[in-house]
């Protein structure tokens, strides 16, 4: 009987594991796993197994690949089933491509006689995920809020932050979920930042790795109406639960979707962009809605400047208005004096009313 032994943490099982078990069962006649016991686990990962050992031993085992089950109790990094791999003495220790142990593995095979073999990265039968990403899926949120600015913007790039400027932004509702998203899709409201959330992900290394700034899965994450230092990465200076804003919000609707990359390198006025942030941020201290309309009158007044269509003036109610995000389409932030106001607005085709969104416990 040809006698294959694999070894791994196994902390989460998916459908990779099930792959790679296959294929090396696939090598001889019985398939031993051996998976990290609770204690190695923390001792050389730093974090709890998902399930007690009991537990991961049985759902192992139940495997119709898996012929047995050991446990991994070893102090050793790489090698805490030297005891199990002694006393069985398999002919083959199969590993992945990307085996960080080899030396110390090839050593253990020698005193045995086995064979090392390196099983070949073959196409997967389902897109490949790893356990922290599983980790980081079951933690992810079932709804996050999207998002508005005021002022600011553009300086959360970092090619273009600067030291002492302000980026002011607001996490608004409805929310969005996997299953339901009720906004226009590439609008200008930070929707990829929340669609990396959702799924587990780090929005802000994702927003980077497009090119673009970290203001929107930055407040999306920490909700409230927020104070950032401009700097190639978020630093929050205040969080404020935007009591002030509530019944005074609204989106419309241009008609055309928004792509916030596609306009990074037009040539615009970033003094006033940090004059505005600056105002916002002030307004924000002193939990002004004047002070954020004028804000938000300055942001909008750099917008035209980069040649942006003039937004519908809605008379006297209406404090101020601007294009949300990069602008060029997607939805335009209104502010308006009265809730009064803003109702009789979002009355008319194209606007919908919006609220401040603040995670329970503040």
């Amino acid at each position: 009987m040809r006698k294959i032994f694999v070894s791994g943490c196994y902390d989460i099982i998916h459908a990779g594991h099930i792959q790679f078990f296959r294929e090396a069962r696939a090598l001889g006649d019985f398939l031993t796993v051996c998976f990290a016991s609770a204690d190695v686990l923390w001792l050389h990962k730093n974090r709890r197994s998902s399930l007690p050992d009991e537990h991961k031993r049985a759902l192992l085992a139940g495997l119709r690949v898996v012929d047995e089950v050991v446990v991994g109790c070893g102090t050793e990094e790489g090698i805490d089933f030297r005891e199990h791999f002694l006393r069985i003495r398999p002919q083959v220790l199969a590993v992945t491509e990307d085996d960080k142990y080899a030396p110390l593995k090839k050593a253990l095979c020698a005193e045995v006689g086995a064979e090392y073999v390196v099983l070949p990265k073959t196409p997967p039968e389902f897109p490949p995920i790893s356990t922290s990403e599983i980790v980081r899926y079951i933690r992810a949120p079932q709804e996050a809020p999207m998002r508005v600015d005021f002022g600011g913007g553009w300086l959360d790039v970092p090619k273009f932050a600067r030291p002492g400027a302000y980026i002011v932004n607001c996490s608004i509702t409805p929310t969005v979920s996997l299953r339901d998203w009720p906004y226009e899709r590439n609008a200008g409201l930070g929707g990829s930042g929340a669609w990396a959330l959702l799924n587990g992900k780090n929005g802000v290394t994702a927003e980077l790795d497009l090119g673009v700034g970290w203001q929107d899965p930055a407040i999306i994450a920490e909700t409230g109406l927020c104070i950032w230092k401009s700097g190639a990465r978020p630093e929050l200076e205040l969080k404020h639960h935007g009591g002030f804003l509530r019944g005074r919000m609204a989106l419309y609707w241009t008609g055309k979707p928004h792509d916030t990359p596609g306009v990074v390198q037009h040539k615009r006025d970033f003094d006033a962009i940090e004059a505005a942030g600056k105002t916002a941020r002030d307004a924000v201290w002193a939990s002004s809605l004047e002070g954020l309309a004028q804000a938000v009158g300055q942001s909008y007044a750099v917008q035209l400047g980069e040649g942006m269509d003039p937004l519908p003036a809605k008379g006297a109610g209406v404090l101020a208005m601007k294009y949300s995000g990069g602008g060029f389409g997607g939805y335009a932030l209104y502010l308006c004096a009265t809730q009064e106001v803003r109702d009789a607005l979002c009355q008319e085709e194209g606007f919908r009313p919006i609220e401040p969104y603040v995670k329970s416990g503040m």
